[in-house]
């Protein structure tokens, strides 16, 4: 499944591994490399997933891993796989003490991770999230962990609710924090394999209501492109609607937890919020997606229990709530299949 190319001489296990997958990304991963080496240390180890790249990324990540970058290690992947299972490709052969995560078409600030690294030790909790800068052209916005207070360690649980706001699982960017080992060898890390979009959505819900701690500790040093046209959030093909596969994930391991009552609220009223947002771009799909999202949209609402969609309909904007009730009245069998929910 994958080429590996050699390790660094290193004798210890790192303090740290980054896993960063790439896929025809020949413009921008100069730029991720360049932020990895302002970030390199003789215990850190990168590894650079290449998902079967057919643009020339694969040459320069042999290059950086042959010596232009401390600390690489190359991995390409036979065939291609999406994001879920090019992360989880680097989690196997993660060495470190604590695991990262970066993208293809992003960048580090110099020293981000031995800062995130250092926080992380001083907390001595299970994992941190961060803020990270959005760069979308020119302009530059700090996104900030929706949870507080900094520097706290806490239960994760404390990060789900409540449902009518933006919290910590509406923050799902796995790149966006640093990690203990202890959750990788817990099965925690790894991705739902296959999922081309919103793959970690299941994996932060899975986080918050599995892990023991967590805190929350700024440290603005990933810088994360939006609105490239190579980024899945732009491109309006059958990949996006992974997301049903996603959240139906989601509301399914929610409704196995201890404390369901309390978090289905919250799981579902993301789910129609997602679907409204996609049904209300549906423009930049395909004609034959388009199509399909919407029979998918109104069949995932059909299986949502009925008093927690009508909880979170009531709860939504009026012209949101309109969408997905015009929605879910698509076919007959859509209404038959809520009113058993």
């Amino acid at each position: 499944m994958v080429n590996a190319g050699p390790r660094p001489n290193v004798s210890r296990v790192p303090k740290l591994s980054v896993v960063v997958p790439f896929y025809n990304v020949l413009t921008y991963a100069p730029d991720v490399l360049k932020g990895l080496g302002l970030n390199a240390r003789d215990d850190f180890e990168f590894l650079l997933v290449d998902d079967r790249s057919t643009d020339g990324t694969s040459g320069l990540l042999e290059r950086a891993a042959a010596g232009g970058l401390p600390g690489a290690v190359h991995l390409r992947r036979e065939r291609n796989g999406g994001l879920a299972t090019a992360r989880n490709t680097g989690l196997d052969a993660a060495r470190g003490e604590y695991i990262a995560f970066l993208d293809g078409d992003d960048w580090l600030a110099p020293g981000h991770l031995a800062r995130t690294l250092a926080a992380i030790e001083a907390l001595d909790c299970d994992f941190v999230r961060t803020d990270h800068v959005q760069v979308t052209g020119r302009e530059r916005t700090v996104q900030r962990v929706p949870y507080g207070p900094q520097g706290v360690v806490a239960d994760p649980r404390a990060g789900i609710l409540p449902a009518a706001r933006a919290t910590a699982v509406d923050y799902p960017y796995a790149w966006a924090g640093m990690y203990h080992r202890r959750l990788l060898d817990r099965g925690l890390l790894h991705f739902t394999d296959g999922l081309r979009t919103a793959e970690d959505r299941p994996w932060i819900w899975r986080l918050h209501r599995t892990a023991r701690s967590f805190a929350t500790v700024g440290e603005a040093g990933i810088f994360y492109r939006r609105g490239i046209s190579t980024s899945l959030t732009q491109i309006g093909d059958g990949r996006q609607l992974d997301f049903i596969r996603a959240f139906d994930q989601v509301l399914a391991d929610t409704a196995m937890d201890r404390e369901s009552e309390l978090l289905l609220p919250k799981a579902v009223r993301t789910y129609c919020a997602i679907i409204a947002h996609h049904i209300g771009s549906i423009e930049r799909f395909e004609p034959a997606v388009a199509k399909k999202l919407r029979a998918m949209s109104a069949e995932a609402l059909g299986r949502m229990p009925r008093p927690l969609l009508e909880r979170a309909l009531d709860s939504m904007d009026a012209d949101r709530s309109a969408l997905l009730r015009r929605l879910r009245r698509r076919t007959p069998a859509n209404g038959a299949a809520g009113a058993a929910a």
